[in-house]
């Protein structure tokens, strides 16, 4: 007969037996009691009289939570949550088994299975009763967690393990035991934080890179990951690295792996997991229903960044916007019942859950950012329609993010336009006017840098300010002469101005930091590459890139 209060395959189940398990309910551990001898000889009567294993989670009160009826040689635990004790915490669960034995072994071990569920749920005990044949509680094994030395990080987590001959023998004080073990978790998770804490640095962060190529087209990636993470503050604990042949299109990674990262991430002190991907709003939920850490994808990270970055009104809009857009359809996880209502005079029925409420909120926002960035592109249009009319020629400055594009605007205007060696250094659009010989004079602009696979809704919000670059007379394209990725940054860019529609006809590549090549080096690559070869910092080079420009801007066009 089925029955609610067993956790566990209850088909099938005798009246008597069912009675046996729900009885355990009633049983109590006395104080700092790890075991009582009732609750000992009743696991092992449910146990003799099914045949299976038979366990119950007990709290730190000593209350019976739950009981869970296993198989002949398995037992599952119902979801507690998992991965959600956090680090330096223990679960506030402990195990207590009875296993049936068809004979006698001369030496009792902790099962595998049981080491496990005591790792990975940080579980406070893991108790296993031997049944003998007669039906009666046999030797007693007391498995708990052993916090990590600081010279085994890296290594499984470890546990102790003490044997009892019979119940009559346990001699422990559990609640001693557990404060203890709690406080070696603590200090063993400062020792790791400490260790790889780095100044200025906070959030600490284990990064997770899931990828179905080869290793040479994920290195560059996770390194981008890496910088990204650096940008926004994060502390770098682990790199986490899984090769598969297909993502696993619930949880990325697959259910098993996603418990070890988690597991890994507790120890080591982490508070944020960074994957190096974007995760759908179903997997975000499937990964957050597994652990209380902080979830990011590459999008969320970038967005994050955009957002510090962000200093002029507009700037600070078209990210809200694109944080909005993303965000909405992850605000889909379900919400059981409705205690936060929004009812009362003038609402008729039960209200609005929460969730309902946020994605009204999030919509009638975006609506409003909508409009008050075609208001800033009014503006903006307002503005180059001015500059055409005074026959004032429009020079962009896109590449890569961290090519040197800002140091290029201030070495060629003498602006003192904010530069720092990390990526989105420079989120606002900055125009400067460059002046050459005959009383011509440019207007030279700096835009955001580009990214590989650069969030769609960044783009979209950004567009006001990328509309930019459609009306440019001349792109210079700064490129980081010193990258190894370089070429493929050069092709990033030119898709990303292929998807927003920029068709400049003129366009020079610059080849920026050429100061850290050797000469030949840096006209080797210029010449490879077909760009101009110069160094913002030093101020080399530009000369023969302003004369380019000139050409570009009045004499090319003649011709």
């Amino acid at each position: 007969m089925p029955n609610a209060n067993i956790f566990g395959k209850t088909s099938g189940l005798k009246v008597s037996e069912a009675r046996i398990l729900e009885r355990l309910y009633r049983r109590h551990i006395r104080g700092g009691d790890l075991l009582s001898s009732e609750l000992a000889d009743n696991l092992a009567e449910a146990a003799n009289q099914t045949g299976r294993l038979v366990g119950v989670l007990a709290n730190r009160k000593g209350e019976i939570e739950q009981v869970i009826l296993g198989e002949q040689t398995r037992l599952y635990l119902p979801d507690i949550g998992r991965l959600r004790a956090g680090a330096g915490r223990l679960r506030g669960l402990r195990l207590i088994v009875a296993k049936p034995s068809k004979k006698s072994v001369p030496e009792y071990h902790l099962d595998h299975d049981f080491v496990i569920d005591l790792e990975r749920l940080q579980l406070d005990a893991v108790v296993q009763i031997e049944v003998t044949s007669e039906g009666e509680a046999g030797r007693i094994v007391f498995g708990r967690l052993r916090p990590k030395a600081a010279s085994d990080q890296g290594a499984e987590l470890r546990h102790d393990v003490d044997v009892f001959a019979r119940i009559s023998d346990v001699d422990v004080d559990f609640t001693t035991t557990i404060q203890e073990l709690e406080t070696q978790l603590r200090a063993s998770v400062e020792v790791a934080k400490k260790k790889a804490a780095i100044p200025g640095q906070r959030d600490p962060a284990v990064l997770v890179g899931v990828y179905t190529v080869a290793r040479k087209l994920w290195e560059p990636s996770m390194e981008e990951l890496k910088e990204l993470a650096k940008t926004a503050g994060a502390q770098v604990l682990d790199i986490i690295i899984q090769q598969r042949k297909v993502l696993d299109p619930r949880t990325v990674v697959g259910k098993g792996k996603l418990e070890e990262i988690c597991l890994q991430a507790l120890q080591l002190g982490a508070e944020v997991l960074i994957f190096d991907c974007d995760l759908s709003p179903s997997q975000l939920n499937a990964i957050t229903d597994l652990t209380d850490l902080k979830i990011l994808d590459r999008t969320m990270l970038i967005m994050d960044i955009f957002a510090r970055r962000a200093k002029t009104r507009s700037g600070k809009v078209q990210v809200e916007l694109a944080q909005l857009k993303y965000s909405l359809p992850r605000l889909a996880k379900k919400q059981t019942g409705l205690s936060r209502l929004t009812g009362g005079i003038g609402g008729q029925g039960p209200g609005e859950t929460k969730l309902e409420v946020d994605r009204r909120r999030a919509k009638d926002r975006i609506a409003r950012l909508e409009r008050e960035i075609e208001g800033l592109q009014e503006e903006r249009t307002l503005r180059r329609r001015q500059r055409v009319e005074k026959s004032v020629p429009s020079v962009a400055i896109v590449g890569y993010t961290n090519a040197g594009k800002s140091t290029l605007l201030n070495a060629l205007t003498g602006a003192d336009v904010y530069v720092e060696n990390q990526l989105f250094a420079t989120l606002d659009p900055t125009s400067r006017r460059l002046r050459f010989p005959k009383e011509r004079e440019v207007v030279l602009t700096d835009t955001v840098g580009f990214i590989r696979d650069l969030p769609e809704g960044l783009i979209q919000a950004f567009r006001a300010t990328l509309d930019e670059l459609h009306d440019a007379d001349l792109l210079l394209h700064v490129v980081d002469a010193t990258d190894p990725e370089r070429e493929r940054h050069v092709k990033v860019v030119n898709e990303i101005l292929e998807d927003i529609e920029v068709e400049v006809s003129h366009r020079i590549l610059v080849l920026n930091k050429c100061d850290l090549l050797t000469p030949e080096e840096a006209k080797a690559r210029a010449a490879k590459m077909g760009g101009m070869p110069v160094s913002a910092t030093k101020k080399d080079g530009l000369l023969p890139l302003l004369k380019v420009m000139e050409r570009e801007l009045w004499h090319a066009k003649r011709e």
